[in-house]
């Protein structure tokens, strides 16, 4: 197997992108943008560290970032796996990637940027539910901002193609086969639930 070794082949085997995929870029939140992304409950936040790359889903029941202004998006940092991969990489490194989902929607918006993690008391408290406040936000500046290619998500039918979810590994079976039956992956699932009500922020 032969391997394209370098950007000036890469582009002479794909060409030149489309007009729209070059102007639908935009530096800052605009009207269409702010109206996608306070409508997103989810999203993937991409980072890079010396480790390597990590993805981490955020999700929430609202809109899933803030916008500070037009330039900048805060992040809440939930309840998680406490592992920071993501919180770390950034520290060290502040690239960042957020793709934006809509359920329903095929496309998808990323915007491209730095962030900084703080523990900034104030802004926590703009998160504040039920007294509790996210242990950290995310202060992601923008660089760019796009709508992705609807293509991935037709061909996936993520929102069409119903819930194929049955006979999935569970995180439990997924840890009893990790830990050879050290951790009984069916108490672990049936316990997840009730664990997860108590600390979802």
């Amino acid at each position: 197997m032969r391997f394209i070794a370098s950007v000036e082949e890469l582009e002479g085997h794909y060409g030149t992108p489309g007009e729209a995929s070059l102007l639908k870029v935009a530096r800052r939140m605009t009207p269409a943008y702010r109206d996608w992304i306070g409508r997103s409950r989810f999203c993937i936040l991409s980072t890079v560290g010396p480790e390597g790359t990590d993805a981490s889903p955020r999700g929430d029941d609202g809109p899933v970032v803030m916008e500070l202004d037009p330039g900048t998006l805060a992040l809440p940092d939930w309840k998680g796996n406490e592992r920071v991969d993501s919180l770390r990489n950034i520290v060290r490194d502040p690239r960042v990637s957020v793709m934006f989902l809509v359920a329903g929607s095929n496309n998808v918006v990323r915007v491209n940027g730095s962030a900084h993690v703080t523990a900034d008391e104030d802004l926590r408290q703009r998160f504040a539910r039920d007294g509790k406040l996210p242990r950290s936000v995310v202060v992601i500046g923008i660089a760019e901002i796009y709508s992705q290619c609807a293509r991935a998500l037709m061909r996936a039918g993520l929102w069409t193609s119903g819930d194929q979810s049955a006979g999935l590994p569970t995180a439990g079976g997924i840890l009893s086969e990790l830990t050879e039956g050290r951790i009984d992956g069916a108490a672990y699932d049936e316990a997840w639930p009730a664990r997860a009500a108590k600390t979802m922020w």
